[in-house]
């Protein structure tokens, strides 16, 4: 029989020096902490930064029309004479949510997609992954175009389309993983003393799951975005007066050569929050390496 008690102690001072190595690894990386401080510093100046401008994403001066920055307007203002600071922090606010929780979404049916197909096995993982497959063949865009057409433009497209997308990379590494962990020893001992599937699942499946699936989530995010971004570019995502960074530097790169500035601000909003959640994603991966 299993010793219960020291089985606890054993996961328990594993997630201990997890999470030790985890916090050591983070703090000894410059990467990581830029890319936390910058991370937060841009996530604070879209969520906060709108109450102190003076000025509404929506409301158009059509006398002022693009005009460069100034002391009044800090980024300047498109087309419509709306100010262009306002809207690239709405539009990170838009972006930055479809990439939380895109990725949430992504990671809760991937996990579980993987987790039953790798535990179950058999002829049940060889359906499940054929349906993967085939989900793989199908072109992103074509996806998209389908979903609007059928439920129309909006933000929850955006999640359908991308957790469509996203959920699948997850579902191969969580189900390689599963069948890895499976075959264990403490998990056969589990089995053959009788510890229901549920229970199985959730102490030593899910519990050493963990760490790749953080690891998917930090780098995933980024990802997210930048499809987030494509989906609007091609006009596809937020509908005006609401805008992300997408949809901003999409209008922003057609008039480039006579407004520069509608471009530049919103693309390193966009840039600097990339390589942060990038940088970030580099150290959790570092942390949970086996090998370092």
């Amino acid at each position: 029989m299993i010793n219960s008690k020291t089985e606890k102690m054993h996961l328990s001072r594993s997630a201990g020096s997890e999470q030790t190595k985890l916090w050591e690894t983070l703090y000894r990386s410059t990467n990581a902490l830029i890319g936390f401080a910058l991370f937060f510093t841009i996530t604070l100046a879209c969520f906060i930064g709108p109450f102190f401008v003076p000025h509404s994403y929506e409301t158009t001066q059509l006398s002022l029309g693009a005009s460069a920055p100034s002391s009044q307007h800090l980024f300047g203002t498109d087309v419509l004479g709306r100010d262009l600071l306002i809207r690239t922090l709405i539009g990170g606010q838009i972006s930055i949510f479809v990439g939380f929780l895109a990725t949430i979404i992504a990671l809760i049916i991937g996990t579980a997609y993987g987790m039953v197909a790798g535990y179950v096995g058999k002829k049940t993982d060889a359906l499940m992954m054929r349906f993967v497959d085939t989900l793989y063949a199908l072109p992103f865009t074509i996806m998209v175009i389908l979903l609007t057409v059928l439920f129309g433009r909006s933000l929850v497209l955006i999640f359908l389309a991308i957790g469509a997308v996203e959920w699948l990379t997850l579902a191969r590494i969580v189900r390689g993983e599963t069948r890895n962990i499976k075959t264990q020893a403490y998990v056969q001992a589990a089995q053959l003393n009788g510890l229901p599937h549920h229970q199985i699942i959730s102490k030593h499946i899910l519990r050493n799951l963990i760490s790749p699936v953080i690891v998917f989530a930090t780098l995933t995010i980024p990802s997210v975005i930048l499809l987030e971004s494509v989906i609007s570019f091609l006009g596809l995502g937020v509908q005006a007066p609401l805008a992300s960074w997408g949809s901003l530097i999409n209008e922003g790169a057609q008039k480039f050569d006579v407004y520069p500035w509608l471009l530049i601000f919103p693309s390193i909003f966009f840039s600097m929050t990339i390589l942060s959640l990038n940088f970030i994603g580099d150290a959790f991966r570092d942390a949970f390496d086996p090998i370092l």
